[in-house]
């Protein structure tokens, strides 16, 4: 079966990278962490990868805002080979402060930079806080090629600025109509609901996004965190005790690779 290969982007003050390699190599992947210094200094190691990871963590203290240093890293220096990894049919995904970084550098919701910085943006949580705690996610759309349609899932949020808001009513139905809600928060019964169902205030309970093609995909919750069934905050009376539910992101993204690059 053919090897797929993955790249965890790495950064000053992103802490999930180990966390997020190990879930690439428990779905199969061999996954290679990698600051963006190096790719920055040599575009052409992107070349050799099919999955590209932004990673979770508080990138460059999220001084500003969060992501947005890194953002401009990626705007500035990496935006025309990222995009040509994308052209290329391949695989990108944006982990908490990583969405953060996909739509701050205008690679969420939409290929054209300036248009999707203007319409979608993520912002302080409504409570004020950071938000530490498990969430159920509904899947939204079809599209994403991570994503099992149908299958609610259970992950663990935890951040300061995961408020998903769009310029207007138009930009969010655009969202809607393209398939680009790639998850929703919801209750235990699949429900959408105010705080602490929704835990940040996101415009339409939106927990992540995706792309027109569905090969990019962006989420607040951490699906490496739960890729174990001991990871549960309930584990030990869980009937089921494979995966934990974040191992569906990453299954299906070695497998797609492995079944079409």
């Amino acid at each position: 079966m053919k090897q797929v290969r993955a790249i965890v982007l790495r950064a000053a003050g992103i802490n999930c990278d180990m966390e997020t390699e190990y879930a690439l190599e428990l779905a199969g992947a061999k996954a290679v962490r990698c600051h963006i210094n190096r790719i920055i200094e040599d575009k052409s190691t992107l070349d050799h990868f099919q999955i590209i990871v932004f990673p979770g963590g508080f990138s460059y203290g999220d001084d500003v805002a969060a992501g947005k240093i890194l953002a401009n890293q990626i705007v500035h220096h990496l935006y025309e080979p990222i995009q040509k990894f994308i052209d290329a049919g391949k695989l990108a995904l944006g982990i908490c402060n990583g969405f953060q970084v996909l739509v701050k550098a205008g690679i969420l919701p939409g290929s054209d930079k300036a248009e999707s910085q203007d319409s979608v943006t993520i912002t302080h949580n409504d409570s004020g806080k950071f938000e530490d705690r498990w969430v159920y996610l509904a899947p939204q759309t079809e599209k994403c090629i991570f994503i099992e349609p149908g299958r609610q899932i259970y992950l663990p949020i935890a951040h300061a600025e995961g408020k998903v808001v769009t310029k207007d009513d138009t930009a969010l139905e655009e969202l809607k109509s393209q398939g680009q809600i790639a998850f929703k928060y919801v209750d235990e019964n699949g429900r959408e609901g105010s705080y602490p169902v929704n835990p940040n205030g996101s415009v339409d309970s939106i927990a992540g996004l995706t792309d027109s093609t569905g090969r990019i995909l962006g989420l607040m919750p951490h699906p490496e965190r739960h890729v174990r069934p001991i990871q549960h905050p309930h584990w030990s009376r869980l009937k089921d005790k494979t995966d934990g539910d974040g191992m569906t992101i990453f299954n299906n993204a070695v497998k797609y690779v492995q079944e079409n690059l």
